[in-house]
């Protein structure tokens, strides 16, 4: 059998690195990260191990499951400036949650997949917990991802299906490619997503795609509940709240991106010289 190459290597420890981010609240055991990935158990085994070594991911001597490690603490740390418009969405989530009363989400996007960075619960009793934080999933998987996948251009929703077309047949039968389509298609005439439990019975929600200062889609606000409180009455209001909010992170993702332009920093420059002048 041939050996993987070393960047297949490193694909297979970053694909099994998400996977333990994905179960770190609880932790995940060999067995769970064996199904998850496909890959078999020695190669898991071994790939665990040089994951521990560097720090990334660490195991409970008590109960042997796997969590993340100091390491992807730190490097987290440090990278999450460049990440700030989920720390900005905060307040967005929260007033979502507060308004609706019903569970609200900020996903971001990471290329072909998207990953749920906010979660915040409502008062309302019966909630949804069919999204946690860390979670990750493919661009076209749940209301946050057609709201995302619909804000691309054609040329790019249709390499983002082919790739993941084998993921949704496995695990959503339901999401044929024709259905899918529709999504899309309505995603884009009403300027958002309407999830009704296609991926989960029961399980509603409505999503807005975000997009920073260049148009670009970093993400998507969303508002996930049972379907007796995302029915076609109640549909229009929370729709208004969404786009309402999504509207004001972009004027804040904006005005952040105009304040640290080069540009910017350049006439600052200028009027600190001026004055010290």
């Amino acid at each position: 059998m041939e050996e993987p190459s070393g960047s297949q290597s490193v694909e297979r420890a970053m694909h099994l690195l998400a996977l333990v981010a994905e179960r770190h609240k609880n932790g995940a055991t060999l067995a769970e990260l064996v199904r998850a990935s496909g890959f078999k158990q020695p190669t898991t085994r071994r790939l665990l191990v040089a994951l521990i070594r560097s720090g990334l991911v660490s195991q409970n001597e008590t109960t042997r499951r796997y969590q993340l490690g100091v390491s992807a603490y730190l490097y987290g740390t440090i990278a999450s400036d460049r990440f700030a418009v989920h720390t900005m969405a905060d307040e967005s989530v929260r007033r979502l949650a507060e308004r609706s009363e019903d569970t609200a989400f900020f996903c971001l996007r990471q290329g072909l997949h998207t990953l749920c960075m906010q979660r915040e619960e409502g008062l309302h009793p019966i909630r949804s917990h069919v999204l946690n934080v860390g979670q990750r999933h493919p661009l076209g998987v749940a209301a946050h991802g057609i709201a995302i996948l619909a804000s691309l251009e054609d040329r790019e929703i249709d390499m983002i299906v082919a790739v993941h077309r084998d993921y949704y047949a496995s695990h959503y039968p339901m999401l044929t490619e024709p259905v899918l389509r529709q999504a899309i298609a309505e995603t884009r005439r009403r300027g958002c997503a309407i999830n009704r439990g296609i991926f989960h019975a029961g399980a509603w929600a409505i999503a807005v795609a975000i997009r920073d200062h260049t148009g670009r889609v970093t993400g998507a606000l969303s508002i996930g509940a049972i379907e007796s409180r995302l029915n076609e009455s109640r549909q229009p209001e929370i729709i208004t709240m969404l786009k309402s909010e999504a509207r004001k992170l972009e004027t804040r993702l904006t005005a952040l991106s105009t304040q640290f332009s080069p540009e910017s920093q350049a006439a600052q420059m200028r009027t600190s010289t001026a004055v010290q002048e």
